[in-house]
């Protein structure tokens, strides 16, 4: 070999080693901070080990550590972000059924207008149905405890009359002058997401959707498919006071009216990737002009519909600031029946709009919302103008949090009288609805389309049995002047409240109360293609 190689070679080894040896010093020097930062997360979370340990070995009471572990979790959850949460087994549980579709129980819906519970619907095919049920049914008794007149909390009759399957339950109802028991095998009831849906006029749907539950979508389908059938040509798509649930619903319902590529929501965050989700152009409602209407109350599954639709210049949004829910909860559930909903990353809209509002006074922003005027006036509406974003079709929208809608409708003070106002109060308005029941029961209960509700409503003058019965129940009186102002705005609601006692239900209090709806009505002036 000659000496030149030989020199060279000598050169390719030192530089070799050189090499060799920054790498061995570049991986002992990270392997040192490894170890120092896990030493460190693991010193930080052993202090909470020690310090539940001292507590057990030292207090001077009986503790429940079980609890103090649940709060010492909770309090460190509390740390993160607003919607990071720890659930125990029986909270947990009731989230899961309040999103699937379905839970175990009698199968009736009821309302508290004066201290008895009276039942709205029976559900169809349910255990109570079986049994006997009726609509319109005071619950008195569950078993042996007297839930009647007592001031018994709402949510506590729910727990008494749910159970799981096949367990036995004694309702004891009130049914005119007569009280009866039924004996009421417990089964799986379903929950329905879809709390109404109608033609509003020849060509316009309505529907209302009050969550987004396992079942939402195929619900959704069959309310389409009926309201397509009768010639619906546009959507109005009510999402008020929708405080959200499964993404895949939200996906498969703007998959419906969007085009094949458009981007419905995308997230990320520091520890996923960027998650794009698009539609694939299979929808069936491409064509149907849409209105979204949204509120304060709505949040999560349908700001993301609400924002994919608006972006995407798809359809008109209408009503006020949404909530401003963006955040991604991972579920992780532990062997006890416990569980973590987990933050791992941001919603952002098709634009790039980041769905979660800040964090600050997160808890009394809405009612900061009414303080600063901004329900009442587009002009009070704080929007973040340097954090500028452009729709498909070039519009600028604005982030910040929530989805600001394209018309803003302001809670409506103006047509609340002295009388209306006397009347909430007392919920007279709800009361009376019952007693009109009492009186027309075998009637309501009869009435099984809206020409039948109509007459029917015309027949025992509501405006005059309601006056009076707001006199004699609770000592409102009014005079004729502002009787006759009132009654635009009272009067769809009384009838609202009494037809939803017959077969028609929901769908009968929704129709019937549109009329005094100024979202509805502002929709109804700008549906989009």
């Amino acid at each position: 070999m000659s000496e030149k190689k030989q020199t060279l070679l000598r050169v390719a080894e030192i530089l070799l080693g050189v090499v060799i040896g920054v790498i061995i010093t570049l991986t002992v020097v990270r392997y040192r901070e490894n170890r120092n930062i896990m030493r460190a997360k693991y010193v930080n979370w052993q202090k909470l080990n020690l310090i539940l340990d001292q507590i057990e070995r030292n207090y001077v009471d009986t503790i429940d550590l079980a609890g103090m572990t649940d709060a010492a979790i909770v309090g460190a959850l509390a740390k993160l972000d607003p919607h990071s949460v720890y659930m125990p087994p029986v909270k947990l549980k009731q989230a899961e059924e309040e999103l699937s579709g379905n839970f175990e129980g009698i199968g009736i819906q009821f309302n508290v207008p004066n201290d008895t519970a009276i039942v709205l619907e029976v559900i169809a095919g349910g255990p109570s149905e079986k049994a006997g049920l009726l609509t319109g049914d005071r619950l008195l008794k569950v078993g042996d405890r007297v839930i009647a007149g007592v001031k018994f909390p709402q949510d506590s009759m729910v727990r008494l009359m749910k159970g799981p399957s096949g367990t036995k339950v004694t309702v004891t109802v009130g049914r005119g002058a007569e009280e009866i028991p039924f004996e009421i095998t417990r089964g799986k009831i379903p929950l329905h997401s879809v709390d109404a849906y109608f033609m509003v006029d020849d060509t316009t749907g309505y529907i209302r959707l009050q969550k987004f539950s396992r079942t939402t979508y195929s619900e959704f389908k069959e309310a389409y498919g009926v309201l397509s059938e009768a010639g619906m040509k546009r959507l109005v798509m009510d999402l008020r006071d929708n405080t959200g649930g499964y993404l895949d619903q939200a996906l498969l319902l703007s998959n419906e009216f969007l085009s094949r590529g458009d981007t419905i929501v995308y997230m990320e965050g520091l520890h996923r990737k960027r998650d794009v989700y698009r539609a694939d152009g299979r929808g069936h409602l491409k064509d149907v002009g849409l209105s979204v209407l949204i509120s304060e109350g709505s949040a999560s599954s349908s700001e993301i519909f609400a924002g994919a639709i608006q972006d995407n210049d798809r359809g008109t949004i209408v009503g006020r600031r949404s909530f401003g829910k963006g955040l991604v909860q991972e579920p992780i559930d532990f062997n006890d029946g416990s569980g973590l909903r987990l933050t791992v990353a941001r919603f952002y809209t098709p634009s790039g709009r980041c769905i979660q509002k800040p964090y600050d006074n997160y808890e009394y922003d809405i009612y900061q919302r009414y303080t600063d005027g901004e329900v009442f006036s587009a002009d009070s509406v704080k929007l973040n103008t340097e954090d500028v974003h452009h729709t498909k079709g070039g519009r600028v929208v604005y982030g910040g949090g929530g989805i600001m809608p394209d018309v803003f409708v302001p809670v409506d003070t103006t047509r609340a009288s002295a009388f209306y106002i006397a009347c909430n109060r007392k919920a007279t308005q709800m009361r009376f609805a019952s007693a009109m029941f009492d009186k027309y029961a075998a009637q309501l209960r009869a009435i099984e389309d809206y020409p039948a509700m109509d007459a029917f409503l015309k027949r025992i003058d509501v405006p005059g049995q309601f006056r009076t019965f707001a006199l004699r129940r609770d000592g409102i009186t009014v005079s004729d002047v502002e009787y006759k102002e009132t009654l635009p705005y009272l009067e769809p609601q009384l009838n609202a409240l009494v037809a939803r006692y017959s077969k028609l239900s929901e769908n009968a209090f929704y129709k019937y109360y549109l009329p005094v709806d100024s979202t509805v009505e502002a929709a109804l002036r700008n549906t989009a293609r």
